[in-house]
């Protein structure tokens, strides 16, 4: 079993490190040590992503990650196919729980809006992801919440940035989404057709 001491990293360094060693060896099992919950969510998905079955286990404050199975060594999941090809992939990146500068209620009011009037985008808006401030929108008691689910509902995958929920303090918060890091939001902006910044 191929082991990795990733504590005391932020993200991405804990999933960098965990894709270098799923993708350099034959395959087989893993189990990469980590100190937050951040990076157990991050490379937990990323395991599972790449079709390893996942267990953890926490011992004195670290979490054990283990993943057991996974593909042949540089096997790449491949992108979920849609149904329409000649729909752009839309990704929207909200970076804060407000939008604009000056009236800090009127900027929540405008983000609220905002979010419920992405629907508008139909089926080209492919990703929505939430970074930095831009994570307050899922946790509990965020008005977006509903137009979030709404959206998730209609096939718009939502990632959370991880690092940024446990900045806030705000991991266990989070009610919508896909917990997620920065190698996959790279990945993501790669894949889009298109990248709106908000």
């Amino acid at each position: 079993m191929k082991e990795i001491d990733a504590r005391g990293l932020a993200c991405p360094a804990p999933v960098l490190m965990t894709k270098d060693a799923v993708e350099s060896g034959a395959g087989g099992p893993v189990r990469v040590i980590v100190d937050n919950g951040g990076s157990r969510e991050n490379v937990t998905l990323f395991l599972e992503s790449r079709g390893y079955r996942v267990s953890v286990e926490e011992k004195g404050g670290d979490f054990y990650v283990s993943g057991d199975g996974g593909p042949d060594a540089g096997e790449a999941p491949a992108e979920a196919e849609r149904l329409d090809e000649d729909l752009k992939k839309i990704l929207v990146m909200v970076t804060t729980d407000r939008m604009g500068h000056g009236d800090d209620e009127l900027g929540l009011k405008l983000m609220q809006s905002f979010i419920k009037t992405l629907k508008e985008m139909g089926g080209e808006l492919w990703r929505l992801v939430l970074v930095n401030n831009g994570v307050k929108l899922a946790v509990t008691g965020a008005d977006a919440l509903a137009d979030l689910q709404s959206l998730a509902d209609a096939g718009v995958t939502i990632l959370v940035c991880g690092t940024c929920l446990t900045h806030f303090n705000l991991l266990d918060e989070k009610r919508i989404g896909e917990t997620t890091n920065m190698l996959d939001i790279v990945t993501a902006m790669q894949l889009a057709d298109k990248v709106v910044n908000i």
